[in-house]
């Protein structure tokens, strides 16, 4: 059994709070920045050099019409390559954007999506956007002032339309840039098969043709609704009723728990990711809500295309939440980064439309086809793929001295040894304790620290959990890629919810996030059935979920690995009994006994992505 030092701290706040903090944001998509994409203040146009039209008609295969808006090079003499972005925000939110780029040389349409802003026609999200992308590529590819190349731009929402664009295959569609974008049914609206009540919240946003950006943005009025939510035991299916925004979208994402034909097809196929062969940069950031659904599309295209499609494909991860992904920060959740990662995106984007569209040459940053920032190096290493980046996945041992892994300053053990010698350790968890609601609606930590898994680390007792630590290490060491983490796990009820976070705790106990997965019991075997536990024996669980991370860790820090209950007014509630989760009510609770083994039969490890060694020509 290892024990920590000092009490392990950032910003005021516990090694349990800040790993726990990680959990909540990789299983819950929080998607601040569909709303405004803004290009730094420094970057913006002289307005001279713009000329701007507001109400420009996009007709449709079906009649329907679009509206945008159109920023254009002032005195433009002849046709340009032509960008456009795809947006349920209403054209507004890309006012900056379209400034940017028209001084720079390229017109610029944001596109209100169907039944958003002036457009005609109804909002269904995502479902609508491949084949409306594929009419607006072609319309512009007529005009005037296009030379018939055209890109298309924007993050989030409008980054995964460019994917459901390019699917349909658009002659004139040169070039994509999806900065991170959403996969429905990896990311967004639910990920891992677990719907977050923030749903409603976003459909609440784009409900109607304005921005309801008031009621978005308001986060007390939405974590009393929430809490009063839990409080009432009322189920999921009826929680946009209890909002006060009955939603017939809401009703048909909740009739899919599963990854099912539902959610493919909101996709490409994979004869489509085959198909796909024009030039692609990837953005994401390893604390951006949407890097699962980002890395799925990326990965999925490099592992169908053929070898010429795949060379064309760039991927770029650096140290940034959601909306750093457009504007980095140097500083996130109390992490300081080094000037290195405030990568000047706008520009970046500027060199790849050249790169692409003008025959101009490739872009400086892109030294290779994988650009990833190393937190605590503060550098940028390249690699040729993203699987190259990982030299092993190293496994470390769980272990434990009498059901004690339930405290940060006792914690259980992760050795690399694969010698056993504790009995399993235990947490019990009960859906019925509602003392979080309270907790997390009243308290006020500040911006930073304003979400419901961090506020329940930080002020509740909690037993719902199991903590491993491992030795300091010896030296430097950059770990870089995914997490794996092999459980074996009994449970006393048909089913819950885990959640697993790995954190760096510092010498001096300053602890920085690195990656977490979410996992549904039912869904051990595969997101595509549900399969309810019958047996009390352990059985294996495989979390092969977690988000990239990339971080060197320094000599004297350890890991920390926490296994834990979802008990948030922000996830969605499981009430344990095996039934149909969205029509579960308080009434059908039941409290689970949870042990994690780590036997010599049965020994459970985290998988520990070691880097390869840095090269010259590997950093930046």
């Amino acid at each position: 059994m290892s024990s920590l030092n000092t009490p392990p701290v950032i910003a005021g706040v516990t090694s349990l709070a800040i790993s726990k903090w990680l959990t909540f944001v990789a299983a819950l998509l929080l998607l601040v920045p569909f709303t405004a994409e803004a290009i730094p203040a420094a970057a913006l146009a002289d307005t001279a050099k713009v000329e701007w039209q507001w109400g420009v008609t996009i007709p449709l295969r079906d009649g329907v019409r679009l509206n945008a808006t159109l920023y254009k090079p002032a005195g433009l003499k002849e046709p340009r390559p032509c960008l456009f972005t795809l947006t349920p925000y209403v054209g507004d939110n890309n006012h900056d954007r379209g400034m940017y780029f028209a001084a720079h040389g390229y017109p610029f349409l944001t596109v209100d999506v169907r039944g958003r802003g002036n457009s005609e026609g109804s909002f269904r999200p995502l479902i609508q956007e491949a084949k409306d992308g594929y009419d607006v590529v072609e319309w512009l590819a007529k005009q005037p002032y296009c030379n018939g190349k055209i890109s298309m731009s924007g993050g989030s929402y409008a980054g995964y339309d460019q994917w459901a664009t390019a699917q349909e295959f658009p002659p004139h569609l040169a070039t994509i840039v999806p900065v991170s974008s959403v996969g429905p049914g990896v990311d967004f609206p639910v990920r891992n098969n677990a719907f977050p009540p923030y749903d409603i919240r976003w459909l609440s946003y784009t409900s109607g043709r304005t921005k309801q950006a008031s009621i978005f943005g308001d986060d007390p009025f939405w974590v009393g609704l929430f809490r009063r939510w839990i409080e009432s035991g009322t189920s999921y299916r009826k929680l946009d009723s209890f909002v006060g925004n009955p939603s017939p979208i809401f009703q048909e994402w909740v009739n899919h728990p599963d990854l099912d034909a539902y959610w493919d097809a909101y996709n490409p196929t994979s004869q489509q990711y085959a198909k796909l062969d024009l030039p692609i940069l990837t953005i994401t950031g390893m604390y951006d809500d949407a890097q699962p659904g980002a890395l799925d599309h990326y990965s999925r295209h490099m592992a169908q295309a053929l070898p010429a499609a795949r060379a064309r494909h760039f991927l770029v991860i650096g140290p940034w939440d959601h909306p750093g992904t457009r504007t980095p920060k140097q500083e996130f959740m109390g992490m300081k980064f080094g000037a290195a990662s405030l990568v000047d995106l706008p520009k970046l984007h500027l060199d790849w439309y050249r790169f692409t569209m003008e025959g101009g040459s490739k872009p400086e940053f892109l030294q290779k086809q994988v650009a990833y920032y190393v937190s605590g190096a503060e550098h940028w290493r390249y690699a040729d793929t993203l699987e190259a980046i990982t030299a092993e996945s190293r496994p470390v041992f769980l272990d434990s001295i009498g059901d004690s892994a339930r405290e940060v300053y006792a914690a259980g053990s992760l050795a690399p040894d694969r010698v056993a010698r504790g009995a399993p350790d235990h947490y019990r968890y009960d859906p019925r304790d509602l003392s979080l609601a309270k907790i997390e609606s009243e308290s006020d930590l500040g911006p930073a620290l304003d979400d419901s898994v961090l506020y329940q680390a930080v002020f509740l007792p909690n037993k719902s959990e199991l903590i491993y630590v491992s030795a300091p290490f010896e030296q430097d060491q950059e770990l870089s890629g995914f997490f794996r983490f092999e459980a074996w796990i009994s449970i006393d009820q048909p089913d819950t919810d885990f959640v697993v976070t790995v954190a760096e705790v510092g010498p001096n106990g300053t602890v920085t996030p690195l990656s977490s997965d979410i996992m549904r019991a039912r869904y051990r075997e595969t997101l595509r059935s549900q399969k309810l536990v019958t047996t009390k024996e352990p059985l294996r669980y495989d979390f092969n979920h977690f988000t990239f991370a990339s971080r060197l860790v320094r000599k004297g820090s350890r890991l920390e690995l926490i296994l834990a209950a979802a008990n948030s007014i922000q996830n969605q509630k499981n009430f344990n009994s095996g039934g149909v989760i969205a029509d579960e009510t308080i009434a059908d609770s039941r409290t689970v006994t949870v042990a994690l083994f780590h036997d010599a039969k049965r020994r459970s490890a985290l998988y520990v992505p070691v880097a390869l060694q840095e090269t010259p020509g590997t950093t930046r």
